[in-house]
């Protein structure tokens, strides 16, 4: 789930939505968890060096994902604003619903589900949706997490093999 043609270098989008090799840029949601009083400028970089780390550009992300208990915010709200997109939330049952690679104790204390990035991301993608960048700490005090999932890659065959 790249958002560039196999075997191009990291950094090749082009402005207008596509890769050089004219490929569209996959469309990713950032899941973040927080801790109360996060300020923005820590969420962004996270999400920056998330896409960064991962090989996507940062505006192919389309929307944050976190849970509702922390909907509200400010460093969250003032992220997606900067961003140009919606923060959608979902209730903690909904993510400790979805499986995830690595669950926390933490988040599962403080917010009643062990995922809040991995989950939120994945469920705001859709049916279907796969992880793009795993979980990510920001750096200390590490007040956010952020993982990047996508839609569901289906490979459509011209005719049989």
């Amino acid at each position: 789930m790249r958002g560039r043609a196999a075997g191009e270098a990291h950094g090749a989008e082009e402005a207008d939505g596509a890769d050089e090799a004219g490929a569209p840029l996959v469309p990713l949601v950032a899941g973040v968890g927080a801790r109360r009083g996060v300020p923005a400028p820590e969420v962004l970089e996270l999400i920056t060096a998330s896409c960064t780390a991962a090989g996507y550009a940062v505006r192919q992300v389309v929307a944050l994902a976190t849970v509702a208990a922390k909907a509200d915010e400010p460093g969250l709200t003032a992220a997606a604003r900067e961003l140009g997109v919606p923060l959608r939330s979902f209730p903690a049952a909904a993510l400790a619903a979805v499986r995830v690679p690595e669950p926390s104790a933490a988040a599962s204390a403080a917010v009643g589900t062990p995922s809040v990035a991995e989950a939120a991301a994945l469920l705001a993608a859709g049916p279907g949706a796969a992880l793009a960048a795993g979980k990510r700490k920001s750096p200390p005090p590490a007040r956010a997490t952020c993982a990047l999932a996508g839609p569901a890659v289906t490979d459509h065959l011209a005719g049989p093999l």
